[in-house]
C-alpha cells in the first residue's frame, strides 16, 4: 500500500451514490429504516426512561441522527475536521446511551461508526477512528473475550470490505465518466471532420466554376464596354452568357454530386469512370477485382479524373488519353496520360496552379496517399494512388 493510497479521500463518485442501482438503494433505505425503528422502540419501552428521561432519550437520538446524516455530509465534501468533530460526537451520544441504560443502540452505534468510518474516511484517519469505536464496543461487551475479538476483528473487516467496494464502484463510475467523455469528444470530431470534408468538397467545386464564370463574364464585360455595336456582337455575348450558364449548371451538379457521394449515394467509381470517358472518347482500362470504396477515396479518383480530363482538353488539344483504374490490395489508383497534342510540351506543369494540380494534390495528401504529375517522353501523366 502506498503512503498516497494511505492519505487520500476515497474516491468522489465512491462517497456519492453515484453508480448504485434504484433497487439496491432502496433495500438499504429500508434496511435502515427497521433498524432505527427498532432501536428506538427498544430504548423508548425499555425500563427507566420515564418523564424529562424519556425526553432527553428522544433529544439524544435526534441530535444522534442528525450528526450521522452531516459525518455523511462532510466526508462527501472531503472536510477532515468536521468529519472527525462529527465522529466525536457520534462516539460520544454511544457512551451517553450506555451510560443512560440503552445498551443496544449504545452498541449499535459503535458498530455503524467503526464500519463508517472505514469506508469514508482516509485510511491515516479511519484506522485510528474505527479502533477507537470498536475498543469501545470491546471494553462494554459481556461477551467472553474469544467472541469479542472475533466480532471486533470481523466488524473491522467488514468496514474494510465496503470501503473497497464503495471504491470498485468509484473507479466504475469515473470510468464510465471518462468513456462518455471520450464518446463525446469522437463524436463532436468526427461531426467536425465531416464538416470540413463537405465544406472541402464545397470549396471545390465552385472554385472551379465559379472562377471560370468569372472569366467569361469580365469578358463580356470587356466586350460591352468597349463595343460600339452590340447588335453585331450580339453573338459573342450570347456565347459568353450560354457558356456562363453551363458552368453555374455544372458547379450545381457538382456540388450535388460531392454531397451524394459524401452519403455513400454515388454509382461505383468504375461506371463513374465509363461513363465519363465514353463521353469525352478516352479508352477506360481497369486491373484488379473491382470492389466498393470509402466516400473520401471514390471522390477523390472522380475529381482528379475530371480535373485531368481538363486540363487534357485546356492543354493539349487532340491528344490521345488512356485513363486506367487500378485495384490494389492496400488502396486504389488512377492514371490519366495523354500522348502528344497540339498544347507545348510541359505547359500543364507550368500552369498547375490554384485549384488545378494542387488542389488534385492537397486531396490525396488529405487521405493519406499521393498524386504525381509531370511531362515525359510521350506527353503527361497524372498518377493517383489513395488508400481504400
Amino acid at each position: 500500500m502506498t503512503l498516497n493510497s494511505w492519505t487520500s479521500w476515497p474516491l468522489r463518485e465512491s462517497l456519492s451514490r453515484e453508480g448504485i442501482s434504484d433497487a439496491r438503494m432502496w433495500i438499504g433505505r429500508a434496511v435502515r429504516a427497521v433498524v432505527v425503528a427498532g432501536l428506538v422502540w427498544i430504548t423508548l419501552t425499555g425500563p427507566g426512561f420515564t418523564g424529562w428521561s424519556l425526553v432527553a432519550a428522544c433529544v439524544g437520538m435526534a441530535a444522534t441522527f442528525l450528526a450521522f446524516r452531516g459525518f455523511f455530509r462532510m466526508t462527501a465534501d472531503r472536510r477532515l475536521w468536521p468529519s472527525i468533530g462529527l465522529f466525536a460526537v457520534l462516539e460520544a451520544a454511544a457512551f451517553g446511551f450506555e451510560y443512560g441504560g440503552a445498551r443496544a443502540p449504545a452498541i449499535v452505534l459503535w458498530c455503524a461508526c467503526a464500519i463508517t468510518a472505514m469506508e469514508r474516511l482516509p485510511l491515516s484517519v479511519a484506522v485510528p477512528c474505527s479502533t477507537v469505536a470498536l475498543g469501545a464496543y470491546a471494553v462494554v461487551s459481556h461477551d467472553n473475550w474469544i467472541a469479542t475479538a472475533a466480532t471486533t476483528a470481523g466488524l473491522g473487516l467488514a468496514g474494510y470490505v465496503v470501503r473497497l467496494d464503495a471504491e470498485a464502484r468509484g473507479n466504475a463510475q469515473r470510468l464510465l465518466a471518462q468513456e462518455r467523455a471520450a464518446r463525446k469528444a469522437e463524436a463532436e470530431s468526427a461531426a467536425l471532420t465531416e464538416r470540413g470534408r463537405i465544406a472541402r468538397e464545397i470549396h471545390d467545386v465552385l472554385a472551379h466554376s465559379l472562377s471560370a464564370q468569372l472569366v467569361h463574364l469580365e469578358a463580356a464585360r470587356l466586350l460591352i464596354q468597349r463595343s460600339t455595336d452590340l447588335e453585331a456582337d450580339r453573338d459573342q455575348l450570347l456565347n459568353r452568357v450560354v457558356a456562363c450558364r453551363g458552368m453555374a449548371r455544372e458547379g450545381l451538379d457538382g456540388t450535388r454530386e460531392a454531397l451524394s457521394a459524401l452519403r455513400g449515394e454515388m454509382i461505383p467509381v468504375e461506371d463513374f469512370l465509363r461513363s465519363l470517358t465514353a463521353a469525352e472518347g478516352v479508352r477506360l482500362e481497369v486491373r484488379g477485382e473491382g470492389r466498393a470504396l470509402p466516400a473520401e477515396a471514390g471522390l477523390a479518383v472522380r475529381r482528379v479524373a475530371q480535373e485531368a480530363l481538363t486540363n487534357v482538353r485546356k492543354h493539349a488539344p487532340g491528344a490521345r488519353v488512356d485513363v486506367r483504374l487500378e485495384y490494389a490490395r492496400d488502396g486504389v489508383g488512377l492514371e490519366v496520360r495523354d500522348f502528344g497534342g497540339r498544347g507545348k510540351p510541359g505547359e500543364l506543369a507550368s500552369s498547375g496552379s490554384g485549384y488545378g494540380l494542387l488542389g488534385m494534390r492537397e486531396r490525396a495528401e488529405l487521405l493519406g496517399g499521393t498524386l504525381d504529375s509531370g511531362p515525359d517522353e510521350e506527353g503527361f501523366v497524372v498518377r493517383l494512388r489513395v488508400p481504400a
